[in-house]
């Protein structure tokens, strides 16, 4: 199974960036923690972050030719702004997972706005980085299903 794990804008700033909001783990934190469940568990893993739209879509883009059974997604502040990121995510079909650390249900009206959600299977809020093994979980049991 190949999973591909993205993050957006300012998710490297983890641990620097309001700790009282996303906590005091790092960026290189998270992606310990994500290669360390993925080798547990069989599935090979790529995390890609990028403060750039357009970087983040070509991710998604290049995901459709190596074949990545599914994706983790945390596009950050894209969430509520890139119909770019969404048509992306549509364009390749893979079925993804739509990640936040905080609640952003609770928080600024316009962070509770998700273009990404729209063609999401799940979306994971306010989990802090267990989210994204929740994220993992969730596909690594439906292409466990759909095989």
């Amino acid at each position: 199974m190949k999973l591909l794990v993205i993050n957006g804008a300012n998710l490297n700033f983890l641990g620097i960036r309001e700790p009282e909001i996303y906590g005091k783990k790092t960026y290189k934190d998270l992606c310990d923690m994500i290669k360390d469940y993925a080798s547990k568990n069989n599935i090979e893993v790529e995390i890609y972050q990028s403060n750039y739209e357009g970087a983040l879509v070509d991710k998604i883009q290049e995901a459709y030719f190596k074949n990545v059974d599914g994706i983790v997604i945390n596009p950050g502040g894209y969430t509520h702004t890139s119909v770019a990121i969404l048509d992306a995510l549509k364009a390749v079909n893979i079925k993804y997972v739509e990640v936040h650390i905080s609640k952003v249900d609770e928080r600024e009206s316009f962070r509770q706005i998700s273009y990404i959600r729209e063609n999401a299977i799940a979306t994971i809020i306010g989990h802090g980085l267990d989210g994204y093994i929740e994220a993992l979980d969730y596909l690594k049991d439906l292409v466990k299903h759909e095989n």
